[in-house]
């Protein structure tokens, strides 16, 4: 049946075990999305949307049950007919991990089947530079997670993390140049320094996984057509188009920061003269480029400054809203979504950016309205990538990535 997210197998010498085993954790995922999306609900509602034939269904349940997914919760007696059993989400014994590494702190964040947070951690990080120390000193924070977990007898169903750089589709590191990282295994590394904790390690670029965080968590969840600007030190985007995040054919897509507005413009540290980084950046709004652990500081700064209606701070920061606007019309011209989310540091500034950015995203685009896109600032705060980590994890679960046996692996 179309749209209910199953497989279909035919063959002429008919299915194989294995076949079977594929289509069931297809659909036990198809189950489980959709007690996520609509509980409570019941039985007879998951058959009448997935197209699954009642017996399906409650075999179905009954293995989430058993694996301690989703529970019920009791009769209802709102509807027509008999009373229904109600279904909601369980996942009491697990968790998953998501971990941003950024220049100077490493944020973690535990989060339940439902998304609600176990645990947020910020921890001041001097890894940059070298990868085993930045490897070893990640690891002790993960290790000090996972025995959390583990004392509130949580199964790690698996770990994700955000790094701001070049990130490829295998996961490694080509390049982070704010930690100055090359051709790193991240993935591998810390499995090592973990000793091969038994459960899988994902690594992405922190805007990537930031824009997941803000799919499934943020203030537009369920958006199909999304772009996140990160503001951190480098200025990136990660792009989910008809409901996926976008990699590109390597991986490598979203340098944004990088596309060049003005030839004679200043400086970019990437060697090029006036990249949307250098002019719509946190380092274009200090009029400087600033040192990673001074970075909150300076920004507090400005946001007293421009509270206080000083002259020059105001109009840097509607400068620096114009040309990061431009950069917005970029994306609405090429990919029309329907909302682009500001974060990291701009969120601090956007009552002042986001006046401008909108009127140059609207004047730079060639539809109308700036072709429907919104340009908002984020609600998720400073550790939207890590959040974001741990909500891949839970994409990997909705996907067939099931915990206590049967999987299909994505």
């Amino acid at each position: 049946m179309a749209g209910t997210g199953l497989i279909l197998i035919t063959s002429t010498t008919g299915p194989q075990p294995a076949d079977f085993a594929d289509v069931r954790a297809t659909n036990l995922a198809v189950v489980l999305r959709f007690v996520r999306e609509h509980a409570p609900c019941s039985r007879a509602d998951i058959a009448a949307s997935t197209g699954l034939n009642k017996a399906t269904v409650s075999s179905l349940v009954a293995d989430l049950i058993d694996r301690r997914l989703v529970r019920e919760t009791g009769l209802t007696e709102n509807r027509v007919g008999r009373p229904a059993t109600m279904l909601v989400l369980d996942g009491s014994p697990y968790a998953a991990i998501g971990v941003e590494i950024s220049v100077d702190t490493v944020s973690a964040v535990a989060t339940d089947l439902a998304g609600e947070r176990l645990l947020t951690w910020r921890r001041a990080f001097s890894g940059g530079g070298s990868v085993s120390q930045g490897v070893a000193g990640v690891g002790a924070i993960i290790r000090r997670v996972v025995g959390r977990m583990a004392k509130e007898e949580r199964q790690v169903l698996g770990l994700a993390v955000a790094v701001p750089g070049l990130v490829d589709r295998q996961g490694s590191v080509r390049v982070a140049p704010n930690l100055g990282w090359h051709d790193a295994d991240l993935g591998g590394d810390l499995a090592k320094a973990l000793r091969d904790p038994g459960f899988p390690i994902q690594v992405d670029n922190d805007a990537n996984l930031a824009a997941l965080a803000e799919q499934r968590f943020g203030s537009h969840a369920g958006a199909s057509d999304l772009v996140y600007l990160s503001g951190a030190i480098g200025v990136g985007a990660g792009v989910i188009l008809d409901g996926r995040l976008r990699r590109g054919g390597r991986g490598f897509s979203g340098e944004i920061g990088h596309v060049q507005l003005d030839p004679d413009g200043p400086a970019c540290r990437c060697g090029r003269r006036g990249c949307l980084e250098a002019m719509a950046g946190i380092g274009a709004v200090l009029r400087k480029d600033p040192s990673p652990a001074e970075v909150q500081v300076e920004v507090e700064e400005v946001v007293r400054l421009a509270r206080a209606g000083d002259r020059d701070v105001l109009a840097t920061l509607a400068a620096v809203g114009g040309n990061l606007g431009k950069g917005v019309s970029v994306l609405a011209n090429l990919l029309n979504p329907e909302v682009v989310i500001l974060g990291g540091y701009y969120v601090p500034l956007a009552p002042w950016l986001l006046p401008a950015v909108r009127a140059e995203a609207a004047a730079g685009a060639v539809a109308a309205e700036a072709g429907g896109c919104q340009v908002v600032a984020s609600t998720l705060g400073h550790d939207a990538a890590a959040l974001g980590g741990a909500a891949r994890v839970l994409d990997s679960v909705d996907s067939g990535r099931l915990p206590g046996g049967l999987s299909r692996i994505p």
